[in-house]
């Protein structure tokens, strides 16, 4: 089987040979220069440049000259950039791979189980090759989806990929793009679905050129952390929404990933009648009928109308949010930090913990004190918990610490296992940061390759240095000093998975411990969570306990946790079986003392 992404950008490969187009609104004259030879491209209209060369064929290299200048850049829509970002850009044939998993259809959202993964960092080599291989061990484990992070060519060898410039060209640091369809091949014949996560934003500072021959791309009238806004919603913004509509399909058709994590949400700016997220959810949907196609979002506004269902229970738009809220209810609690958006959370952890547990966003309309009291959220208590992604760690919340912390770390690793049950047992979806499944004493630090760019690296240093000068432990002076430098190598070699350490205690107990649980969400939450939901309730027998149970109309799964340093006395009989229990609790009947810091999960039949 042979998949290709047709699209009105870039290089398309076709009969009479290979057609380039380009949107080049502010340009006056562009030519394509192809394996050395010059092409003058002709205006078509509305901005565009179209030409068929017939010599072109597939591995052939190409830019484009702007106004005559002397520097070539690249194709925006690249499907591969072998010298980087700056480099040329490679015509790709997408029919020269042949696919292994005809048949495949994704996997029902409930059964998602999610491994997120930086590519370059995963394993030693920092392959998709070497990711592949180690995808049958956490198949083992429980894994059932993995998310890349993103794999938008960014400049240089190392990167997050936030900085990514052009979004349809996987990065060559880590492969060819047959390399990533192999992995994505080889991940569906595990079982395991593949997520990607996509930057629509904002582009990286590197390696970015399309203000050179289309300023129409941006507008001032929407200024984001990064600058000017993308014009989704401005008279010349069709080519815009069509470019990262068609990179969302070109992942879905092209490498039939089952997914994708849309970055930042709260930052794409719009106010066209038709939000870009709203499309982008439709298009997506239609483009893969009988696939399971699952679309996550990142949003600090906790805005419910995107996570809306149908009377089937089917996501209309999107299927789910990451539920930040709950991860800094965890970290609150395990770690008792109160700086930053945690200030939020630390006045009533416990609270706010069974909100997000049994209605989804902590947040739902509330003044927020970290955001000098605006209000954010939505009401989100009448969706079901797979509309949310759950989660004790990520990217973000690892790598944005000073040190880039894990929260092993952190936490006392008693109180940890009490939180690994309460993630990886309850209805939510559970997501994984790479190598969480063992404790991986490996931070996770900030780190990018901006040389030969001096002044940029020196910026990226020095702001990194000044984004924690507020936090008491770096507000003497010259105490930032000690934060990993973002722009060295050695920061992103300490940041590397070192997989042979999960066959060595203590972390080989913990991976035990998360194959375990992961077998038990398998046997008995999961039958649940695939029938349909009949609400939640969410109670606190005392201020540093919880008391929560969720409805499906295939029975009931109760979570009850105590966070307090004393034990807790529960009231009234304990009906249901017990599925998960802290150790030291009689697993037959919990009893009427539940033990500081410990927990316990039941099922039961529907009443």
């Amino acid at each position: 089987m042979r998949r290709r992404h047709a699209m009105p950008f870039g290089a398309e490969i076709g009969d009479r040979g290979v057609r380039f187009a380009l949107w080049a609104p502010s340009a006056n004259n562009v030519a394509v220069v192809l394996d050395g030879a010059e092409h003058d491209m002709p205006d078509v209209g509305g901005g565009w440049r179209r030409l068929l060369v017939p010599e072109a064929k597939h591995g052939s290299r190409y830019g484009f000259r702007i106004n005559g200048g002397e520097a070539l850049v690249p194709d925006p829509a690249s499907r591969f950039q072998p010298e980087d970002v700056s480099g040329l850009s490679e015509v790709i044939d997408p029919r020269t791979y042949e696919w292994q998993d005809r048949g495949w259809a994704g996997r029902p959202w409930e059964e998602a189980v999610i491994y997120e993964a930086h590519v370059g960092t995963a394993t030693p080599e920092g392959t998709y090759a070497a990711l592949a291989g180690k995808l049958e061990a956490l198949r083992e484990l429980g894994i059932t989806a993995i998310e890349l992070l993103p794999l938008a060519d960014f400049a240089g060898s190392r990167n997050w990929g936030y900085d990514g410039v052009l979004p349809y060209a996987p990065d060559s640091v880590y492969g060819r793009p047959e390399d990533l369809k192999r992995l994505v091949d080889r991940a569906h014949s595990l079982g395991i679905m593949v997520m990607i996560d996509v930057v629509y934003n904002h582009f990286g500072p590197a390696g970015n050129y399309l203000s050179q021959y289309a300023a129409q791309f941006f507008t001032e009238r929407h200024q984001t952390p990064w600058g000017a806004g993308l014009n989704f919603d401005g008279r010349e913004g069709r080519p815009v929404r069509d470019f990262f509509i068609h990179n969302a399909l070109y992942w879905i058709e092209e490498f039939n990933v089952d997914g994708l994590r849309f970055d930042a949400v709260h930052a794409i700016l719009d106010d066209s009648e038709e939000n870009i997220l709203a499309e982008l959810a439709q298009r997506a949907r239609a483009v893969a009928p009988g696939r399971h196609i699952h679309l996550v979002l990142e949003n600090e506004k906790n805005e419910a109308r995107w996570l809306e269902r149908n009377e089937s229970g089917k996501p209309k738009l999107h299927t789910a949010q990451w539920n930040d809220d709950i991860h800094h209810c965890w970290h609150v609690l395990l770690t008792g930090e109160s700086e930053a958006y945690y200030q939020d959370f630390a006045d009533k952890p416990v609270e706010r913990l069974v909100r997000c547990l049994s209605e989804g966003f902590g947040y739902q309309g509330d003044p927020s004190a970290h955001a000098g009291g605006k209000l954010r959220g939505e009401p989100s208590g009448h969706l079901p918990p797979s509309a949310f992604v759950a989660f004790l760690q990520n990217h973000d919340q690892i790598g944005n610490r000073a040190f880039g912390d894990r929260l092993s770390a952190l936490a006392d690793p008693n109180r940890l296992a009490l939180a690994r049950a309460g993630l990886l047992l309850a209805p939510q979806i559970p997501r994984l940061f790479m190598g969480e499944e063992w404790s991986a004493s490996a931070p996770y630090q900030f780190f990018v390759d901006f040389a030969p760019d001096e002044d940029l690296s020196r910026a990226v240093r020095e702001g990194r240095r000044r984004e924690f000068q507020h936090f008491a432990a770096f507000s003497a002076p010259g105490a930032s000093e000690s934060i990993p430098d973002p722009t060295a190598e050695s920061t992103f070699t300490r940041s590397t998975l070192d997989w042979d350490e999960a066959g060595r205690d203590p972390h080989a107990a913990v991976l035990a411990d998360t194959r375990r649980l992961l077998a038990l969400r398998r046997e008995h939450v999961v039958p649940l969570t695939k029938t349909p939901y009949r609400g939640a309730e969410g109670r606190m027998p005392t201020p540093r306990s919880v008391d929560v149970t969720w409805r499906f109309e295939g029975g009931t799964l109760r979570f009850v946790a105590n966070f307090g340093a004393e034990a807790v006395e529960l009231e009234g009989p304990h009906s249901g079986r017990v599925i998960w229990a802290s150790p030291g609790i009689d697993q037959a009947a919990p009893g009427p003392l539940l033990p500081a810091w410990a927990g316990f999960f039941t099922t039961g039949d529907t009443g």
